[in-house]
């Protein structure tokens, strides 16, 4: 078989390059292991795919190069996404955040990227990949039963290794190496967070969930956090999970809203007042508790002095946990790190050391905060590669 491009992995960036180069003339076979494409966008956002984010700026991208997406970003924004959307009549509406969700079902943003592969575009589906090599400019992939797919060109879409129970592996990483990419250290993103022993009493708290502001590094985010069985989970923690290394902390605020000084005043408003039943005004009643006991404050606030309700406040503001580690890719959305964009151009995807090779989607080091940025980076991504085919 015979192509101008061959894409490993009909996912998101996979199947909207595909789209792209096959409206400019380009014969391309898309191949993917899975019986059926756009395995993680029908997964997504609970069923109704979370297909991008309005607020889509590049700050909101990790990358050990923070510019490298500035580029396709620029070239194809949310409103570009949206407006395919709005063209295949897909109704959509807007959570919290800027995040955009199907109306409907998440399978309509799969026949929307089917829908623009012209008849140029072949899918090969339910089909493991063998052997990949290169020699005298063209790429060969051994499919099953003895076949060979070669092309001038071959894509690396296949993403990174989270989320494995829909097939998700390595492939790209490792195929990127044997090309002379290298890696930036793959690991686990938007991921829930563990708790030690130590913390044995947060970890009693499961099903709690409360606003806070969570911090790691670089990292702020104000969204809700969850205490489950194993640790820290919820919005708020997928997001700093991201920006998370192994023996660092997060901080949590507790109570943002509040002025520094509101202990105290609580105090001079109502002495008699327990802290716990002060905390539980704005949390929930189980986590006022825990709270409550580890502050260690005296029965009533009025018998608080103004400095230990200060140290309360200073506490509560920043609440310090030291995960053990995360649930790893088996409940990670994505991955952060893969394959380093020093060897990639910012502009084509394409490989700077090997003709004809291009790294989009997931596998490349770009990865976004929660809320439809990583399908952005896909679409975007992929349409890149599909205009440089």
């Amino acid at each position: 078989m015979t192509h101008d491009a061959i894409i490993l992995g009909a996912g998101a960036a996979g199947l909207m390059c595909a789209g792209i180069a096959g409206q400019r003339g380009r014969r391309v076979l898309v191949i993917d292991h899975n019986a059926r494409p756009g395995a993680k966008i029908l997964i997504s956002g609970g069923g109704r795919c979370n297909f991008t984010n309005l607020h889509t700026t590049p700050d909101r991208f990790l990358s050990a190069n923070p510019h490298f997406a500035k580029s396709a970003l620029g070239r194809y924004s949310a409103a570009d996404f949206v407006a395919l959307v709005d063209r295949h009549g897909i109704a959509w509406h807007e959570k919290t955040l800027g995040q955009l969700f199907c109306d409907g079902s998440a399978r309509a943003i799969v026949d929307l990227l089917l829908a623009e592969c012209p008849a140029s575009v072949d899918l090969s589906l339910g089909q493991g990949v063998g052997e990949v090599d290169h020699a005298d400019g063209r790429f060969r992939v051994a499919l099953a039963g003895g076949r060979i797919a070669e092309a001038p060109a071959l894509v690396l879409a296949t993403g990174g290794p989270s989320i494995p129970k829909i097939g998700a592996t390595d492939l790209s990483y490792r195929l990127a190496k044997r090309f002379g990419l290298k890696l930036v250290e793959p690991r686990p993103a938007l991921v829930p967070l563990t708790l030690g022993p130590d913390e044995a009493l947060f970890r009693e708290l499961a099903g709690v969930a409360a606003p806070v502001e969570a911090r790691c590094g670089r990292g702020r985010f104000r969204e809700a956090a969850l205490f489950t069985h194993r640790g820290l989970s919820g919005p708020a923690v997928l997001q700093v999970s991201s920006y998370w290394r192994q023996g660092e902390a997060v901080a949590f605020d507790l109570l943002p809203g509040n002025a520094p000084g509101w202990l105290v005043e609580a105090k001079r408003a109502a002495p008699r007042t327990s802290p716990r039943r002060r905390l539980a005004q704005q949390l929930p009643e189980r986590l006022a508790d825990a709270l409550a006991e580890r502050l260690a404050l005296p029965a009533e606030l009025g018998h608080a002095t103004d400095r230990a309700l200060a140290d309360a406040e200073r506490q509560l503001a920043d609440w310090r946990f030291r995960p053990s580690g995360t649930e790893g890719h088996a409940k990670a959305e994505v991955t952060v790190g893969g394959i380093d964009t020093a060897g990639l151009s910012s502009r084509t995807m394409a490989a700077t050391g090997l003709a004809g090779l291009y790294v989009i989607g997931e596998a490349v080091d770009v990865t976004g905060w929660l809320g439809g940025y990583n399908f952005q980076w896909a679409w975007a991504s992929g349409h890149a590669a599909g205009q440089a085919l």
